[in-house]
């Protein structure tokens, strides 16, 4: 079991450059103190790992060494494949991800490569949701190569009200969650979250980013989607059909009041107009009274225009 950690750790090495005893501790799930073990082994072994002190120290493998990646086993092999390209949304980028796949494919056994070649072809990612919107991510490559190396960003961002804004951001890190991407930076007024798909301009700088020593990627976006859950955002009570309710405790987290009533977060008001015109008379706004005087009056409007 050690020798499949200390191998781990040789190819975390490889890939990162650069790690901590923390980082290469959480990434093997072990202690620092057996991760620093560990290290101390592959430096034993003839490996040449190098220990750098101080503040921004860590260990990292002599830029000259390299060592060949182990064949992979047919676990390693489906669960590679089942994350298709076509996942990451944007074109350009989803080519260069099969690009890489199909060199990576090339480079193997010809036994393993017929075993790929078997499991891409009974998986297709389907990226157009069933209304047949997909996320706009026409700036996607732009962010990323932002993200990667560290430089600032300048984003027109639209709000989920519709206002149109203007950041200067340093960008820490992208999230993909489901079929939508996230870019987390940090703003004049801390650490924020935009939705990528919701930049309608994007442009990178030559001027490096301020980045936080301390801040973990996935630890800010735990907290983060804990704190949305908590928030109140916009609240309606509504009586629901029942294809309606199963369609709405599905995608919108709907939490059920009474029999036949739910009550569902949205965020805004403008964000609850839609969904609900979207049901027609499958959907009845018990409260706020505001949105459900929105809704008549767009009803209103409507046979007024046609009639």
């Amino acid at each position: 079991m050690r020798a499949d950690r200390l191998l781990s750790a040789l190819l975390l090495l490889q890939a990162n450059g650069k790690m901590t005893v923390r980082q290469l501790a959480a990434r093997l799930e072990v202690s620092r103190r057996t991760a620093h073990r560990d290290m101390e082994a592959l430096g034993a072994a003839g490996v040449p790992v190098i220990a750098l002190r101080g503040a921004q120290g860590g260990w990292m493998l002599d830029e000259e060494w390299r060592t060949r990646v182990p064949g992979l086993d047919e676990s390693e092999l489906r669960a590679l494949l089942m994350t298709q390209p076509r996942v990451v949304g944007d074109g350009p980028l989803a080519a260069a991800a099969e690009r890489a796949l199909d060199k990576l494919m090339a480079a193997m056994p010809v036994s393993l490569r017929a075993r790929a070649a078997f499991l891409r072809q009974r998986l297709y990612v389907d990226m157009t949701g069933w209304r047949g919107v997909a996320e706009n991510l026409a700036h996607l490559p732009v962010v990323q190569d932002a993200v990667s190396r560290d430089r600032k960003l300048t984003i027109r961002y639209r709000k989920a009200n519709g206002e149109i804004v203007e950041r200067f951001v340093d960008p820490l890190g992208l999230v993909a969650k489901g079929m939508t991407w996230y870019l987390v930076a940090n703003t004049p007024n801390g650490l924020r979250t935009f939705r990528v798909s919701r930049i309608e301009k994007a442009a990178s700088h030559d001027m490096a980013i301020e980045r936080p020593p301390d801040f973990d990627l996935a630890a800010y976006w735990k907290t983060s989607t804990e704190k949305f859950r908590e928030s109140p955002r916009y609240i309606v009570t509504l009586r629901v059909a029942r294809d309606a309710a199963a369609e709405l405790m599905r995608w919108h987290g709907a939490t059920p009041v009474a029999d036949g009533e739910l009550r569902v977060r949205f965020e805004n008001e403008r964000h609850a107009t839609f969904i609900v015109r979207g049901f027609g008379p499958d959907v009845e706004v018990i409260e706020p009274v505001e949105l459900r005087d929105r809704l008549l009056a767009d009803a209103r409007a409507v046979i007024q225009r046609f009639c």
